[in-house]
C-alpha cells in the first residue's frame, strides 16, 4: 500500500498574531490549529497575514513571510531599502524595524539563548541586557549605516549582479545595496554585466584605500576584463581547488586596528563592519587585562588580530601561541607578527593542533570561533588550562551559550557578556563573554 502524498502547504495565508522574536530573524507565531510559524518581515505584537513559504501537513513548523500588517507596531518602519520585504533579498532581516528596536531584539534573542542553553539570566551573565550600536551608526529610523565592507554579489544567468532571496539559491538583482560600504558602493559592481560568472565579491579595506574584487567563474567560463570605477586589484577562484589566485594587482588589502596594520589576503576573514576589529580587541584586552609575562592562546586565530593585540601588552617576558586551520590567514598571521620573537602560529584544526602543543597551562585563552562554535572536547581541554580569563568572541548567540555551558562543567563562569551590533538591518550580533574559574567568583 502506497502511502498517501504529503501536501505542501506553500502559499496558504494565515492571519496571526505574532508572537516574541526567536534566533534567526523571524517572530514566532501561531494559527488557530497550534500550528507553529516562523514569520519574517513581522514584529512582535503584530497582527499579521502570514503566507507559507516552506513546509508541509506534516512539518513541524512553516516558514512564512507577513505579507499584510493588520496592526503594526510603534517599532514599524517603512522598509529604506526597495529590495527588502517578502520574497525579495534575502541580506536583511530587520530593514522594517527602528534601529533601537532591532538592538532590543537581538538583545531578547541573547537573553533567550542564554536562559534556554546555558541556564543563565542576564544578571548571572554579568550583562546589562544591551547591545551598543557600534560609533557612528546611531542613525534614525529610516537612515541605514553602510557598513557592509565586504558584499558577495551572486549573478544570474544573464550576467546581471543581485544578492540571493531568503534560503533560496535565485537572485534578486540590484542596482545598490544600502548596507555596502561606501568603498564598495563606489565600484560600481551593479552597473555592469558579469557573463559567466557565478559570483562577484567586492571587498574595501577599511584600514587603507585597497580595494579588490574576487571572481568565480561558472564551469569552463572565461574571466572578463575588469573595468571598474576605481583602481581595484582582480583576483579569481579556481574550479578544481577552489583555491583564490591573483589575476592582477595585490593579493591582498591592509586592515587597521589596535595601531597595527594587518595583511589578508585572498579575501582571508576580517570583520566586515569597520568599526569592528577595532571595538572589538578593546571589549577582549578590557576584559582579559593582560599582564606582562602572561601566556597566552589566541586560538581560531585568522590573520592574528588579537594575538597581536596580546602580544603588545604581554611584552618580550610573555609568550601568545596562534592556532587557525587556514593556510593562506596563518601566512598572513605570521607576516603580521614577525615582530614579535615570542609569538607563534601553528596551522591546523584546533581540536587538533592543541593537544599536539602538550601546553599544559596558559595564563590567558582568546577563542573566536565560526558560527558552530568551540565544542564540547575543545572547551573541555580548555577548561583544564588553569587560565585565569578566558575571553569568548562569538557571531552566534546560540553557539556561545552552547559552549558557556559546557564550561560551567568545566568550572567556569562568565563573569562580564557584552554585545555588540556589528551587523545592522541583519539577525545577527556579535558578543565578548569574559570567563574566569568559578571558584575565584564564588
Amino acid at each position: 500500500m502506497q502511502n498517501a502524498p504529503v501536501s505542501s502547504l506553500v502559499g496558504e495565508e494565515y492571519e496571526v498574531e505574532v508572537g516574541p522574536v526567536a534566533h534567526g530573524g523571524h517572530c514566532i507565531a501561531r494559527t488557530e490549529a497550534g500550528r507553529v510559524l516562523f514569520v519574517r518581515h513581522a514584529l512582535p505584537g503584530e497582527r499579521v497575514v502570514a503566507r507559507v513559504t516552506e513546509g508541509e501537513e506534516t512539518s513541524r513548523f512553516l516558514r512564512a513571510d507577513a505579507v499584510t500588517i493588520l496592526e503594526a507596531s510603534k517599532d514599524r518602519v517603512e522598509a529604506p531599502c526597495p529590495f527588502a520585504g517578502p520574497g525579495k533579498c534575502g541580506g536583511c532581516d530587520w530593514q522594517h524595524a527602528k534601529p533601537g528596536a532591532q538592538r532590543r531584539l537581538k538583545g531578547e534573542v541573547i537573553a533567550e539563548q542564554l536562559k534556554r542553553l546555558a541556564g543563565l539570566t542576564p544578571e548571572e551573565a554579568g550583562w546589562d541586557g544591551t547591545v551598543m550600536p557600534a560609533e557612528g551608526d546611531k542613525l534614525p529610523a529610516g537612515e541605514v549605516p553602510q557598513w557592509r565592507t565586504r558584499v558577495q554579489y551572486a549573478v544570474d544567468a544573464e550576467g546581471h549582479a543581485g544578492l540571493r532571496k531568503h534560503r533560496s539559491h535565485e537572485v534578486e538583482v540590484i542596482d545598490h545595496c544600502m548596507i555596502a560600504a561606501e568603498g564598495v558602493s563606489e565600484l560600481g559592481i551593479e552597473k555592469r554585466t558579469w557573463e559567466g560568472m557565478a559570483s562577484v565579491e567586492a571587498i574595501a579595506a577599511s584600514g587603507s584605500g585597497d580595494r579588490q574584487v574576487i571572481l568565480t567563474p561558472r564551469p569552463g567560463a572565461r574571466l572578463p576584463i575588469v573595468e571598474l570605477d576605481k583602481p581595484v586589484s582582480v583576483l579569481r577562484v579556481d574550479e578544481k581547488d577552489g583555491g583564490v589566485h591573483r589575476v592582477h594587482g595585490r593579493p591582498f588589502v591592509r586592515e587597521r586596528a589596535d595601531d597595527r596594520t594587518y595583511r589578508v589576503g585572498n579575501g582571508g576573514f576580517w570583520q566586515v563592519h569597520p568599526k569592528a576589529a577595532q571595538t572589538l580587541v578593546l571589549a577582549v584586552m578590557q576584559g582579559l587585562m593582560p599582564r606582562k609575562g602572561d601566556t597566552a592562546l589566541d586560538l581560531y586565530c585568522g590573520v592574528g588580530l588579537f594575538a597581536g593585540a596580546i602580544a603588545d601588552r604581554v611584552g618580550d617576558q610573555g609568550a601568545v601561541l596562534g592556532i587557525e586551520s587556514g593556510k593562506r590567514a596563518v601566512e598572513d598571521a605570521r607576516h603580521n607578527l614577525q615582530d614579535y620573537d615570542r609569538v607563534r602560529i601553528e596551522q591546523g584544526k584546533v581540536e587538533s593542533v592543541l593537544p599536539r602543543t602538550r601546553i599544559t597551562e596558559v595564563d590567558l585563552i582568546v577563542l573566536d570561533p565560526p558560527r558552530a562554535g568551540a565544542g564540547k572536547q575543545t572547551v573541555k581541554h580548555l577548561s583544564g588550562l588553569g587560565a585565569r580569563r578566558i575571553a569568548y568572541v562569538a557571531c552566534d548567540p546560540a553557539a556561545l551559550a552552547r559552549d558557556i555551558a559546557y564550561f560551567k562543567e568545566g568550572g567556569y563562569r562568565v563573569r562580564t557578556l557584552r554585545a555588540f551590533d556589528l551587523f545592522p538591518m541583519t539577525h545577527h550580533v556579535e558578543c565578548v563573554a569574559i570567563l574566569e574559574p568559578a571558584a575565584k567568583g564564588s
